[in-house]
């Protein structure tokens, strides 16, 4: 699962009530037997710390650690609320999609945030789903669906409820890594990587607690299914 940095925002409703909420799903998918790799994005602090040293930082891979870095503050804040609730996590946090894979074969729960420069936290939950041999992988945002174009600059836009992993790699464009900070969607590099290896995505508004519980139990989730 990547987990977007923006739904960790404490201004976005109540979010204690939702990292609640998010406790009670991973317990529940534990004890029907699931494991949990959890991916975490930077959101707006690394955006904002991203934007604060681009005036003076002209190697977009030196901004893209900044940017790790945020994501792993947002991990730990994931982690350590787990943890609290009484639930079995790996202690580390992951720096490597491998290391990941291993450290999930001996834990119920991974939780980890970016890895190396020029790779989005969407881009290594789809790698880390395929690398265990995941069904699916679920991209929790702020967002209800993959749109044609960005909603928010064109409210015309055409919204999908099923969609083929050809046409999301289309609207997100290809599969190379834009500029530090920069989003969309599901990031075209770890679109391509989901073409490649046939793997499903569902995208969703992780802002609604119901809608991530529905969809790793297999139901309605009210965002876009991707597929083939």
């Amino acid at each position: 699962m990547a987990l977007g940095g923006s739904l960790l925002r404490p201004e976005l409703g109540d979010r204690h009530q939702w990292l609640e909420d998010f406790i009670s799903i991973v317990k529940s998918r534990l004890e029907s037997g699931d494991k949990m790799g959890i991916v975490v994005g930077g959101g707006a602090p690394a955006r904002e710390g991203i934007e604060l040293a681009r005036t003076l930082i002209d190697d977009e891979s030196h901004l893209d650690r900044i940017g790790i870095a945020a994501t792993r503050l947002n991990a730990t804040i994931i982690k350590e609320t787990l943890e609290d609730g009484g639930l079995e996590i790996c202690e580390v946090l992951p720096e490597s999609v491998d290391e990941a894979i291993e450290k999930l074969s001996c834990n119920g729960i991974v939780v980890m945030g970016g890895t190396v420069a020029g790779q989005t936290t969407d881009t290594v939950a789809i790698k880390l789903a395929i690398g265990v041999g995941a069904s699916r992988c679920i991209i929790a945002t702020n967002v209800a669906r993959v749109h044609s174009e960005d909603p928010r600059e064109n409210p015309e836009a055409e919204s999908f409820g099923r969609m083929t992993l050809e046409m999301l790699q289309e609207i997100v464009g290809p599969a190379e890594h834009a500029s530090a900070g920069r989003s969309k969607v599901v990031d075209p590099v770890g679109v391509g990587e989901a073409v490649k290896h046939g793997l499903p995505l569902a995208v969703l508004d992780g802002r609604d607690s119901w809608r991530i519980q529905s969809a790793l139990e297999g139901g309605e989730f009210g965002g876009t299914l991707i597929e083939g």
